[in-house]
């Protein structure tokens, strides 16, 4: 993420299916620092999709573990997202276990993209430094049984994306109680965009994601994560 924008160009690897058993940033002025995810790799195993992007000074270790649980230590001056889950997103009700410590700038997040239009989304459960020096613009909050969540958007302009290069919105749910382990029922968090005017397209991959990253003229992260998708 070099500004942050954690978008991903993907590069789809199959492999064994079974029964299955799911977080920063970016305007332009100064965004954060997982750039695209133009390097990124996507893998299908056991029924999951494991996501796989670090740029940039990274020293980082994300490991794809049984069905759907995975690993990530770092500590880097660069940008990084490491998650499971699904090739298909749409309204899912995801439930996931583990731990996550960090410091800096990063998220634990449901990482999203759609199409048509293109939206690249976030609903970020835990958190380190959110956010530093981007111009996010809130769009009030919602509570619901799951808890409550603030409501942001941003704009890309011109940034890797899952369809090349483009221009596009970043919508971003961020839990006010944070938490690692629960219930995520995305359906909820598209109902209260859309009431926002917030249109989502097309869903593509979505994914329990760990991200980390360096902030413009800031501090890298460093941390450790395992979550584990029900």
């Amino acid at each position: 993420m070099v500004q942050l924008s954690l978008l991903y160009a993907l590069s789809l690897a199959t492999g064994v299916l079974a029964a299955p058993s799911e977080l920063q940033p970016r305007p332009q002025p100064q965004p954060r620092t997982p750039e695209t995810k133009a390097a990124s790799s996507l893998e299908a195993r056991q029924g999951y999709y494991f996501q796989n992007w670090s740029e940039g000074g990274s020293n980082i270790r994300c490991i794809n573990g049984a069905g759907g649980s995975y690993t990530a230590d770092w500590s880097s001056k660069g940008g990084f997202v490491c998650g499971k889950g699904w090739n298909g997103g749409g309204a899912r009700t995801i439930t996931y276990t583990g731990t996550y410590n960090a410091t800096g700038p990063g998220y634990l997040a449901v990482y999203g993209w759609t199409r048509n239009p293109l939206i690249e989304y976030y609903i970020i459960e835990a958190h380190a430094d959110l956010a530093p020096n981007e111009p996010w613009t809130s769009k009030g909050n919602f509570t619901f049984e799951e808890g409550t969540y603030e409501v942001f958007t941003s704009t890309r302009v011109q940034k890797p994306s899952i369809e090349g290069t483009r221009t596009f919105e970043q919508y971003w749910s961020v839990r006010q109680e944070q938490r690692v382990g629960g219930t995520v029922t995305t359906g909820r968090h598209f109902e209260e965009w859309a009431k926002l005017g917030m249109r989502l397209g097309n869903h593509d991959y979505v994914v329990m994601a760990t991200e980390g990253y360096t902030a413009t003229g800031g501090p890298g992260s460093s941390g450790s994560a395992s979550i584990t998708l029900q």
